[in-house]
């Protein structure tokens, strides 16, 4: 799978379910993982990933409406 197609998967509904929930699962791991660390990059990227998350969730709902 190339880079195009990823692209073009992402761009489906489900493409933004699939990336939603894997940028989730990422980010809970990362805040677990900060809470027990207390480094700031960790609680940066736990941020970066959380807000891909809800910027997928949030594509999802309101550009794929059917």
């Amino acid at each position: 799978m190339n880079a195009r197609a990823i692209d073009t998967f992402h761009k489906t509904r489900l493409g933004h379910l699939v990336f939603g929930v894997l940028e989730l699962g990422l980010s809970l791991a990362a805040l677990n993982w900060a809470i027990g660390n207390g480094s700031l990059w960790i609680w940066a990227l736990a941020f970066v990933l959380l807000f891909g998350f809800l910027q997928n969730f949030v594509y999802m709902l309101a550009v794929h409406k059917k």
